[in-house]
């Protein structure tokens, strides 16, 4: 049996700012018809800035779908067309005032694999020179440096709910552990 489905029909019943609410019929592996609901949205960047000194520049941020302040690493959704590498440089200044004289790709990520098509490109950044954020309008951020390390305690503790957060943080880690002991 092959593992695919095959869409036979398509209809948007929502076209918002940032997302589109589709409602697509499908053909199973089986021959079967079924009903996908498929968020579409334009993709996004994150990236976790680490000082020489392994410290991480975070984001507190009120995040309305779950009514509570969220730690988080710098992102952003891209725009139309948008590089991702341009982005990533983008939101790390404007959320945080960061440069990076390195910015390094480190994988994509899929949110929520089920109803949304959302691909979040990953980076991390070294290299660190300071200045102001100038966040976009309507964006209340709050800019924390915090130990890599009492990062990795966080989110093995659970108190890192963010799942671009958790992953750059512990991928970070592995990266530069890495780096020190030369392996790949």
């Amino acid at each position: 049996m092959k593992l695919f489905e095959r869409k036979l029909n398509s209809k948007q019943i929502f076209d918002g700012k940032v997302v589109k609410l589709f409602v697509d019929d499908v053909e199973l592996p089986d021959g079967k018809k079924a009903i996908r609901e498929i968020v579409r949205h334009p993709g996004a960047v994150c990236v976790i800035p680490i000082d020489n000194d392994e410290n991480v520049i975070m984001i507190k941020q009120f995040r309305y779908p779950f009514s509570e302040v969220l730690l988080e690493i710098p992102a952003g959704k891209l725009e139309p067309n948008e590089d991702p590498l341009e982005a990533v440089k983008r939101e790390l200044e404007e959320e945080s005032g960061v440069n990076a004289q390195s910015v390094e790709y480190i994988g994509t990520m899929y949110t929520t694999v089920a109803i949304l098509d959302e691909k979040i490109h990953m980076y991390l950044a070294t290299g660190l020179t300071y200045k102001s954020a100038h966040p976009d309008e309507g964006e209340f951020l709050e800019v924390e440096k915090i130990p890599l390390k009492t990062l990795v305690d966080m989110v093995m503790e659970g108190k890192i709910p963010d799942s671009k957060t958790q992953i750059a943080i512990l991928k970070a880690e592995k990266i530069l552990a890495s780096r020190k002991t030369g392996e790949k």
